[in-house]
């Protein structure tokens, strides 16, 4: 399943605009704030397809059957562009066990790459929720990379990927490797991919926005 949350206009979409405009992104602390936002938003959208359960809740006056989550989700971010999203989605998930995953493109001289995975720190994964943020999800290799590394501490029950810009390529390909279970989140979807793995129009780099250009390519 594949929901683009801006498919109906609301702060989501005025808040992807500003992520993509060239004239506000010179604005870092705006940009992961955006950032931040969507993934508040995308987290409470989530919430809504959750199990749940009743739980007896005492007030001062009384009981009350209240709806609850049934279990808590794990929260999982590829570093570092994934951080603000993941920090929004922590402010609504607030008691959520959490997994950190580095991953990166190794560019080679011939223009292709390859995504390298060193490191990863996460409870156990079995029989729980997991929902990975990243805001580009371009060729979708990297995600795919990290639901196979994910699937080595566990297998998930559910696995939600959360983006603030999708390319279709990408959809297609997370959807012919990891088939229809994977729900994908995104702020917005988009139909081009350079040959060089870029979406356009995009943003441009979501990590180098948000925390400064980087050396290493």
């Amino acid at each position: 399943m594949v929901i683009n949350l801006s498919s109906q206009h609301s702060l989501i979409s005025n808040w992807v605009s500003e992520l993509r405009d060239v004239s506000v992104q010179n604005d870092r602390m705006r940009f992961r704030k955006n950032l931040e936002r969507i993934g508040q938003a995308a987290a409470l959208e989530i919430s809504k397809v959750l199990p749940w359960k009743i739980q007896e809740t005492r007030t001062p006056l009384g009981i009350h059957e209240s709806k609850v989550l049934e279990s808590q989700p794990v929260l999982a971010t590829i570093l570092r562009a994934g951080l603000p999203m993941h920090a929004g989605m922590l402010e609504f998930f607030d008691k959520a066990d959490n997994a950190f995953i580095s991953a990166y493109r190794k560019h080679h001289h011939d223009g292709s790459f390859e995504i390298c995975m060193q490191y990863m720190s996460c409870p156990s994964l079995e029989d729980r929720i997991v929902i990975i943020s990243d805001p580009m999800l371009a060729t979708g290799a990297s995600i795919i990379k990290t639901i196979e590394y994910i699937k080595n501490e566990g297998v998930p029950k559910a696995i939600h990927v959360v983006c603030a810009i999708a390319c279709n390529e990408g959809i297609e390909m997370i959807q012919r490797e990891c088939g229809d279970a994977i729900e994908i989140w995104c702020g917005d979807i988009d139909d081009e991919l350079t040959a060089k793995g870029y979406i356009v129009p995009g943003l441009g780099d979501a990590g180098d926005l948000a925390f400064g250009s980087k050396s290493q390519q």
